[in-house]
């Protein structure tokens, strides 16, 4: 299956210009797609640009991963209905080295022959000046035009209108796609739905100043069927980095995904080919109960972003979470499990403290009386196991590992107790 025909099968084309697929067909192109450093760290619905991109060199093309250290100082407006608030030169830097190492975990920059690119446009951007730039670039484009485009147009009908600051940035997106024309024979563009206004303006813009032609290939932008917002949970994003989300949740948050959206998720975020996925979709259409897909889902992309040993220790917290009692698990496991959880540091005395007393002091309870009668009702467990006598007293020989005791209200109220070393 060549690359173009691939894509359309895993409904990852949107839309594209005439005369890409013989492009791709005629010999190998260079593509980019360009990156915002709003954060340090990507973010699940990054992933798809991420791998069409690592498709892309998979198929024997050349990849270009554009960080916008220079674009990100302004702002993308497209998809947005308010301005985003502007970054530091030194914040964007920041972003753009988490975005960096993020980005080699999919992407080849070392293989022979054919190793994809990082490329940084503060390199061209930052020092441009503003009139050469408005004679060089700004007079190839009629307000007009750029009133036309769909991500400007929203804004212009919406409360908050467009500033001059985010107007430009479909200049700035343009001339990068003419610089990597230029130094890498980059001839194509590609990224979500929502980028298709300022994808097309570069390629008129190679057109206007090189009299060559350029491609744009833009995918469908995420969503669920359930009509959430892909990648945002109770408890936020999903990060790609570990210290924001960890490796648990990030597996978990594919775990959940739903029976309808699974099939296109494997399409969209995995490599594996047609006949596993669609083997996937007749078991999860026989046996949904089974969740196969949904952990064959998991499996993978917790392997590309975080590696193999996490999704074992994944599971094996999984394992844990659910599990009758806690008295074996591994601490790091349990930390990992519930570290969105609410926790306090406690000092034992070498006697222990009263059950009902540790309840109110990390406020499960808001007084120890209540904490009686939580403990009486059967409405607490210790390490998951349910709490029998109201007089007990938790002692360091309670704590998982001599370290860490989980308290619960219910099923719902955790408490995370980290003892402090004697």
């Amino acid at each position: 299956m060549d690359l173009l025909r691939e894509l359309e099968w895993r409904e990852l084309v949107y839309d594209k210009t005439e005369g890409l697929g013989d492009a791709l067909a005629a010999g190998p192109i260079t593509g980019y797609i360009g990156f915002d450093p709003t954060a340090s760290s990507l973010h699940v619905g990054s992933l798809l640009p991420i791998l069409l991109l690592a498709r892309l060199q998979r198929a024997g093309h050349h990849s270009i991963a554009l960080v916008g250290g220079g674009t990100g100082l302004i702002g993308d407006p497209s998809g947005k209905t308010q301005e985003r608030a502007l970054l530091t030169p030194d914040q964007v830097d920041e972003n753009v080295d988490g975005i960096r190492a993020q980005l080699a975990r999919f992407l080849d920059f070392d293989t022979p022959g054919n190793p994809a690119r990082l490329i940084n446009n503060a390199d061209w951007l930052r020092p441009y000046e503003l009139i050469p730039f408005l004679r060089d670039v700004g007079k190839h484009f009629t307000v007009n035009y750029m009133t036309a485009k769909e991500s400007v147009k929203r804004r212009l009908e919406g409360d908050e209108g467009l500033s001059f600051t985010e107007f430009s940035y479909m200049l700035l997106m343009a001339y990068d796609f003419v610089v990597l024309f230029d130094r890498f024979g980059c001839s194509l563009q590609m990224g979500g739905s929502d980028q298709w206004g300022n994808i097309t303006a570069g390629m008129d813009l190679i057109r206007k100043l090189r009299g060559a032609r350029a491609y744009g290939l833009v995918a469908p932008l995420v969503t669920t069927t359930a009509g959430v917002k892909f990648g945002k949970t109770e408890a936020g994003t999903i990060w790609l980095d570990p210290h924001r989300t960890s490796p648990f949740h990030f597996y978990q948050f594919w775990l959940n995904t739903d029976d309808r959206d699974v099939v296109k998720y494997l399409k969209f975020f995995t490599f594996l080919d047609r006949d596993r996925i669609e083997q996937l979709a007749r078991d999860t259409a026989a046996a949904p109960e089974r969740r196969e897909a949904q952990r064959t889902l998991a499996r993978a992309v917790t392997a590309m972003v975080h590696g193999e040993e996490q999704v074992a220790r994944a599971e094996r917290a999984a394992a844990v979470l659910f599990s009758d009692g806690l008295s074996h698990a591994n601490v790091e496991d349990v930390l990992m499990v519930f570290a969105d959880a609410p926790s306090s540091d406690v000092s034992l005395p070498p006697d222990g403290l009263p059950l009902v007393e540790l309840l109110a002091a990390v406020k499960l309870a808001s007084s120890k009386s209540e904490a009686t009668r939580l403990v009486k009702s059967g409405g607490v467990y210790v390490n998951n196991v349910r709490a029998g006598d109201e007089r007990a007293r938790i002692t360091r020989e309670d704590a998982i590992g001599g370290a860490v005791i989980l308290l619960r209200k219910g099923r719902r109220d955790q408490h995370l107790v980290r003892i402090a070393p004697a």
